[in-house]
């Protein structure tokens, strides 16, 4: 339960060795979160980020293994989760992967697998949390969407037709869930500098995963539905998604 200014007390964060993931983190245990879980593949991963956070004041860090396309594990991971913990103020969706577009434009399997990590893994694991966090009639599920999922570009499109999934989903979840004391917030970043988009050109309004943990725990405290990071992409996007198709089509972008 969040305490009385409304401050998260516990963090279950999925895709705990993503720097998204860690830095949020961070930032969550700087603002008094006590209880922190990292989800990872690798949950030895993890480990050197449970370290820092204990040293940070976190009192309760688990590392345990999740991955997210093995859909069948997804409920008893959640059950177990919650099992242990009792109560989970806010769960963090930040696993996913980028691909390479040319690619993955010529390997079908390697674009089934981006597809199914960005957005069936997290439709999988969503089913059994929100039974949990419905049943303790309170907590807030954040997602990582992406600009890339306002409007599918050419450059990227496979990427982000998984990540425009997923926002629609997250966002149709959200107002299922209204009067029930469970939360969604959908986070769209743009170009965030990560081990993922290391040699990729920057794209305008450029960010790091440090201005995307406090925009989360801004949009936390906030109780917001969607924040997007930096704040004024939010009428870059909204022009780009009213373009013309034909004008659309001519960006190289």
């Amino acid at each position: 339960m969040r305490d009385a200014v409304g401050t998260v007390q516990s963090l279950l964060v999925l895709g705990g060795t993503s720097e998204i993931g860690a830095a949020t983190a961070r930032r969550l245990v700087a603002d008094r979160a006590r209880r922190v879980v990292l989800a990872a593949r690798d949950p030895g991963g993890a480990e050197p980020l449970a370290e820092e956070l204990r040293g940070a004041g976190a009192t309760d860090v688990e590392t345990v293994a999740f991955d997210a396309t093995d859909f069948e594990s997804h409920r008893a991971f959640v059950d177990g989760v919650f099992d242990r913990h009792r109560d989970i103020d806010c769960v963090l969706v930040a696993f996913g992967v980028l691909g390479n577009q040319e690619e993955l434009v010529g390997d079908e399997r390697a674009a089934v697998d981006v597809v199914q990590s960005n957005y069936t893994g997290a439709v999988s694991v969503s089913i059994p949390l929100v039974d949990r966090m419905r049943a303790q009639g309170h907590g807030t599920i954040v997602y990582l969407s992406s600009v890339a999922g306002e409007r599918a570009r050419k450059s990227n499109f496979i990427y982000g037709s998984s990540k425009a999934g997923l926002d629609a989903f997250a966002q149709g979840l959200g107002d299922s869930l209204q009067g029930s004391g469970v939360q969604v917030m959908v986070v769209r970043p743009g170009f965030v500098r990560t081990k993922m988009t290391a040699g990729l050109e920057e794209a305008p309004l450029a960010t790091d995963a440090d201005a995307v943990a406090e925009a989360i725990a801004d949009g936390l405290r906030r109780n917001a539905h969607t924040v997007w990071v930096p704040a004024p992409l939010r009428f870059v996007m909204s022009g780009l998604r009213h373009l013309p198709r034909p004008l659309f089509r001519r960006l190289d972008i």
